[in-house]
């Protein structure tokens, strides 16, 4: 599961679908690993092709036993196309289908035969699925001729009960299909799905040519024959409600993609794909008492892109209020950022980020959040930033000690400083502040020069006058002071080489420069001292001898 497998040039991605709780790979009725169905397109007299169609591209999805799995979306997304795919009508382009343990991905018309006893479909066109030569009869029966089983009773006779089963009389045994309703017409092709008892059951569209009321009626026989029989359903739909009301996990479709596998539960209650907070937005509330009440719809903003040449990187970026740089770049991976509930997407709803670096949304992205609700938007930043805290408090109860680097990249960098100025640039690029490394410094030179490292240090960093002053307190009197000023001005070639070297040596900052800039030169603040602290006289004649 983890590792990649390649079909026919197409390779699966190593993204395996995550284990639902509860169950075993013993229980998996149908897996899907990297399906992909891509219809070529051809032109010219040789009727090249100049490319294709990508109905689906790439989707991997688990159905178990005796479970419902309702696959929704947009009109073109592909899940027609992938519920034919499944059944074996149409040969996949790429990927894997394994149902029941065995792989069905390459068998032919032969060896599938006896497969079909096992995996049946209701198909989404009532009009074109029955033949309007064959009476409803023939029809019904077909299955029991094609796989040679002969029913209990006889083969009329289990016909007309499954007539009765999905709301017919049977007396329509030997009536047209021209002859009949719409509505009545699903049911037909609904009693000969169910015909051989299958373990899976296709259904595209079961009930959307259906009344209200035969809805209703259907979905309670598929659920009655679900318990039954012990039937596996993957129900194909456009009526959120529907697809609510008989499914245990729901799977949402895109452009081809699955954007969110989840639980009915946990889907309807907190979507994380913003494309499935779209759709969940626009199922109507049947409640008289909010009918004069604003709706919070979320409106999206043109039609699908096309399947010949999708968006890059997220297919949904191009219709998103939160797209970013990184959605328009990088294709999301179906991930389960919660038990149960897979997820692609860069920047979920309800969770933290998968990407907070990247916050600055596309011109898209501005265009398409005029159509969110206000209340919408707010919503969504508090529940993703209260989330993003909660994560952050877990990892931080999880571990103290990994958020607690500075005290030895601290020491680190001030054993770097003493050792070489090479080291001491490495260590200031990393540490918060400069002040450290400069007191450091600092205390070098005043150990090399008792005097003059004082006067550079007290100028350079000029905290409070305080400071200012401790220099000249440490002084222990004027005389000292005159003595050292005089050896200093006998030697200044020794004392200007002296100073070049410290200032040589002090960390490049900005600040620093700019003080010592301001600052008079060493010689005129000896010179100033000088002149204060002697009589008249007295330091001219000191500086003769």
């Amino acid at each position: 599961m983890t590792e990649t497998n390649k079909t026919d040039g197409a390779a699966i991605p190593q993204q395996a679908p995550a284990p639902e709780t509860g169950g075993d790979d013993r229980d998996v009725l149908l897996r899907v690993e990297g399906l992909t169905k891509h219809f070529p397109i051809k032109k010219g007299i040789l009727q090249r092709q100049v490319g294709a169609v990508k109905a689906v591209d790439g989707i991997d999805f688990e159905v178990r036993k005796g479970e419902t799995l309702g696959v929704v979306g947009e009109s073109g997304c592909g899940k027609s196309t992938m519920g034919r795919v499944i059944t074996r009508l149409q040969d996949p382009t790429g990927g894997r289908i394994t149902f029941d343990g065995q792989d069905i991905t390459r068998l032919g018309t032969g060896r599938m035969r006896p497969l079909r006893r096992d995996i049946q479909m209701i198909f989404q066109d009532p009009y074109g699925s029955l033949n309007p030569r064959h009476t409803i009869g023939s029809i019904v029966s077909a299955p029991f001729r094609l796989q040679g089983v002969e029913p209990e009773g006889g083969v009329k006779k289990e016909v007309q009960r499954l007539l009765e089963l999905v709301g017919l009389s049977p007396e329509h045994y030997n009536r047209y299909p021209h002859e009949f309703s719409g509505g009545q017409r699903q049911r037909i092709g609904i009693a000969r799905a169910l015909a051989l008892k299958p373990k899976l059951v296709v259904a595209d569209e079961p009930v959307s040519a259906l009344d209200v009321s035969i809805q209703a009626q259907v979905v309670n026989l598929m659920d009655d024959l679900q318990k039954e029989l012990g039937l596996t359903y993957v129900i194909i739909a456009h009526d959120l409600s529907v697809v609510r009301h008989v499914s245990d996990r729901i799977a949402v479709m895109y452009l081809g993609k699955m954007v969110e596998i989840a639980d009915r539960t946990s889907l309807y209650e907190a979507p994380m794909h913003p494309y499935t907070k779209a759709l969940m937005s626009a199922v109507p509330v049947p409640d008289p008492k909010r009918r004069g009440a604003k709706s919070e719809r979320i409106l999206l903003r043109g039609d699908v892109p096309s399947p010949i040449s999708p968006p890059s990187g997220c297919r949904f970026h191009t219709r998103c209020w939160k797209a970013t740089e990184i959605c328009k770049t990088t294709e999301p991976q179906l991930l389960e950022l919660r038990p149960g509930q897979r997820v692609a997407c860069h920047h979920p709803e309800n969770f933290a980020d998968q990407a907070p670096q990247d916050t600055v949304l596309l011109t898209a992205a501005k265009e398409a959040s005029e159509l969110v609700p206000d209340a919408v938007l707010e919503e969504s930043a508090e529940t993703s930033a209260a989330v993003a805290a909660e994560v952050a408090d877990t990892a931080a109860t999880k571990e103290p000690e990994a958020e607690k680097p500075s005290v030895t990249e601290a020491e680190k960098a001030e054993t770097a400083v003493k050792s070489s100025v090479t080291e001491v640039e490495k260590a200031e690029a990393e540490k918060p502040s400069v002040s450290e490394v400069e007191e450091t410094k600092v205390e070098k030179a005043e150990t090399e020069k008792p005097s003059v490292a004082k006067v550079e240090k007290t100028e350079a960093e000029k905290p409070s006058v305080a400071k200012v002053e401790e220099p000249e307190a440490d002084k222990p009197s004027v005389a000292e002071v005159e003595e050292t000023e005089v050896a200093e001005t006998a030697k200044p070639s020794v004392a200007k080489a002296e100073v070049e070297k410290a200032e040589a040596e002090k960390p490049s900052v900005t600040e620093v420069e700019k003080a010592e800039a301001e600052a008079p030169s060493v010689t005129e603040v000896e010179e100033t001292e000088a002149q204060k602290t002697e009589k008249p006289g007295t330091g001219k004649a000191a500086e003769e001898k």
